[in-house]
């Protein structure tokens, strides 16, 4: 049997974590168990859609100026929050990051009120964050070695963990829905390639996940440029239109220098290169269907939740030739993938996509069928028996 579960998450901010984290909770409520989502936000706005799924957001702590401050902050507001929510008899926390897995842990062992044996902490590593400081170092060690069950969402992630921590976990895949985002309205296609500035030859590219260095941002900017020239008058210039960009880190520095050099790559913001933020739930999903290609360029992952919502849109795929894309994507047949940090090579991929619309339909045929083979009710199922065989003891870790 199931114990209560809290899914427990740092943002309220719609990126893959927490996409991942709602999509999980309300597979698992559709298969009865009694799942709440606790996550950081302003518990006026809630969260991004509309859910099934019963909430708690938390107020998240007022910024501070420094990374360090702003995760040691969240964490104790996770903390005090959990230790309201949490039951006093068995239940299961699990943690979907390095904040929550650290306030999860506290809850577990007594750091306020009394320590509660029958809590079970899990966490999901979807991948390691790069801090510098020790404080912050030693924070991301104790939330990967203290939990009593570690999952991952790759194969690479599971070698990584094993190599650089010595500890065991257990892959569970993401999902996908392919009916999140609806079918469209009639003209909807042409209402936001217009605002794109885009016409009907025109290649529109869309990528997800705002202007990071993670996300290969600089390096598909170049690509782009390199699209725009092979045109050279010949036809509609290229667009690229970004969505996403807030997160818990500040990239500003990097966001200011990529957009620094839009001119000298010959790019024109709000012409060439479209900086959409943070969409609503609707629009994104208006996005993917607007697009012609989707182009992921990204260095680090732990899945790439976003490429199977983009194989869900019917678009074709550009990737980076990474351990975690290559898991379930074929070069060739159901992505174009390409070397990480190459522009070249993915300028030369999307100016294949733009002048072949036969590539782009087999592509997305080739993917289609990997909608089919993920699915939240597989990975729910999964949870479900993790869940009851570390409610039941077991636990992997000692404390």
């Amino acid at each position: 049997m199931t114990p209560p579960v809290l899914l427990v998450c740092h943002s309220t901010r719609p990126r893959g974590g927490l996409v991942h984290t709602l999509s999980l909770g309300e597979a698992l409520l559709a298969q009865g168990i009694d799942v709440r989502l606790v996550a950081l936000g302003d518990p006026a706005a809630g969260l991004f859609r509309p859910t099934p799924l019963p909430h708690s957001i938390v107020a998240a702590p007022p910024p501070a100026p420094t990374l360090e401050e702003r995760v040691f902050d969240a964490v104790d507001a996770l903390e005090a929050a959990l230790a309201g929510l949490c039951p006093s008899g068995a239940a299961v926390l699990h943690a979907q990051d390095c904040i929550a897995a650290r306030a999860a842990c506290r809850i577990r062992d007594g750091h306020v009120g009394p320590a509660r044996p029958g809590t079970v902490v899990v966490r999901t590593v979807h991948h390691v964050d790069d801090f510098t400081t020790p404080a912050l170092i030693e924070c991301q060690q104790r939330a990967i070695l203290d939990p009593d069950r570690l999952l991952v969402v790759s194969e690479h992630w599971r070698g990584l963990l094993a190599a650089d921590y010595g500890v065991d976990t257990t892959v569970v895949r993401n999902g996908v829905d392919p009916d999140r985002f609806g079918a469209g309205t009639p003209g909807e296609r042409e209402r936001f390639r217009t605002r794109a500035g885009a016409g009907p030859d025109t290649f529109l590219v869309l990528t997800v996940g705002g202007i990071e260095p993670r996300k290969g941002s600089v390096t598909l900017l170049e690509a782009m440029a390199g699209v725009a020239g092979s045109v050279n008058g010949s036809g509609p210039r290229p667009v690229l239109a970004v969505v996403g960009g807030h997160t818990f880190f500040d990239y500003r520095a990097y966001r200011d220098g990529a957009l620094a050099r839009l001119p000298e790559l010959g790019l024109v913001e709000g012409r060439d290169v479209l900086l959409l933020g943070t969409v609503s739930e609707a629009d994104l999903g208006a996005w993917y269907r607007a697009a012609d290609a989707f182009a992921f360029p990204s260095v680090k992952e732990g899945f790439g939740l976003v490429v199977l919502e983009a194989l869900a849109a019917g678009l074709p795929v550009v990737a980076t030739d990474i351990p975690v894309f290559a898991e379930y994507l074929e070069d060739g047949h159901s992505a174009l993938l390409v070397p990480p940090g190459d522009s070249a090579a993915l300028a030369a991929a999307l100016g294949r996509l733009a002048r072949d619309p036969a590539l782009r339909r087999r592509l997305a045929d080739g993917g289609r069928p990997l909608v089919d083979r993920f699915t939240w009710a597989a990975s729910a199922a999964a949870h479900r028996e993790i869940y009851g065989s570390a409610a039941v003891g077991s636990p992997v870790y000692e404390h």
